[in-house]
């Protein structure tokens, strides 16, 4: 019974189960990470790890959004307190928490950057090699098996958490595999003419790292922004626009009003048909079949589907 437990617990075919298992696993590279930095000297191993555990706090934080908003949309477990706080749902919370991850990742790497030119200016820092080494192809093996397992899971998932869970992973990757590099480099040139150069690999190869993680989130920042902000997607409101206009034509309205935004996973839309004033009465029924044959043009029915439709005589209702 305990081991179907944990299994269901860390189920990697489960959006949630991804990011506990992620968590996990970050948590313990990051304090490998800062023992291993230390251990060794390296300032861009401790770096690694701090990095990690920033990652690890806000796959917590994706995580908590993620079971509030299928809590709210499956209507379990779900308090009837908090429901009625938020009537509206938790899907504004998924764009915040994106926004927040990639701005304080970005923030982390630049904080590094600064360092890493100060030691570099300071005359670099001597470092074990072996020890740096050991830690490096260790991460390294561990960041990419779990990237190419979320990744893979993530195709039929389609979740934006989880995606930017890869991303962080990939960045994981490519930071240690760098990092790796350079201290084989530095352990070979040991005892050679090139030994000078030791003292500089490490900062070195963190200021170059940092440059190049620096802008990574900025993509995911800017579309998470644009979510908070209810910036219309294009192709949404213009599919809408098709199918509202299509109906109204079918149906003889007069016209339409449509308004779409894209929350994090939710897709929110409001269609306002203007009916002719000489339009005969109809019942309820025949207003919802109407509705429901809105909604299956416009598609996409589910929990994360947000549709208004509204029929009224008055154009000022629609404005």
């Amino acid at each position: 019974m305990h081991s179907s437990t944990t299994t269901g617990f860390f189920d990697i075919t489960t959006e949630q189960g991804l990011l506990r298992t992620s968590i996990a696993v970050t948590l313990f590279i990051a304090c490998i990470g800062i023992a291993f930095g230390l251990a060794s000297g390296s300032f861009s191993i401790v770096f690694d790890g701090v990095y990690s555990l920033v990652d690890a706090s806000m796959s917590g934080l994706s995580l908590m959004v993620v079971r509030l908003i299928t809590s709210h949309a499956s209507s379990l477990q779900m308090s009837r307190k908090l429901r009625e706080r938020f009537t509206m749902g938790f899907w504004h919370l998924e764009p915040m928490v994106l926004a927040l991850n990639g701005i304080l990742l970005s923030g982390v790497a630049i904080y590094a950057l600064i360092n890493a030119v100060s030691s570099l200016l300071e005359g670099g820092r001597h470092l074990e090699f072996g020890i740096a080494m050991v830690y490096a192809a260790l991460t390294v093996t561990a960041c990419v098996t779990i990237a190419v397992i979320e990744g893979k899971a993530n195709r039929k998932l389609r979740s934006d958490f989880v995606a930017m869970d890869v991303k962080g992973w990939v960045m994981s990757a490519s930071i240690t595999a760098a990092l790796l590099i350079a201290f084989c480099f530095g352990y070979a040139v040991q005892g050679t003419s090139l030994e000078w150069v030791s003292p500089y690999i490490d900062p070195a190869v963190l200021a170059l790292v940092c440059l190049v993680i620096v802008p990574l989130p900025m993509s995911v920042v800017r579309q998470a922004l644009a979510d908070i902000f209810l910036v219309t997607p294009g192709d949404l409101k213009q599919h809408v626009d098709v199918v509202a206009q299509a109906f109204v034509e079918r149906h003889d309205l007069q016209s339409y009003r449509a308004y779409v935004a894209k929350v994090g996973r939710s897709r929110e839309i409001e269609l306002y048909f203007i009916v002719p004033p000489q339009m005969a009465a109809k019942t309820i029924e025949q207003w919802d079949a109407w509705r429901n044959e809105i909604g299956e043009a416009i598609g996409g029915e589910g929990p994360n589907r947000w549709l208004t439709v509204v029929f009224t005589g008055d154009p000022e209702w629609a404005e």
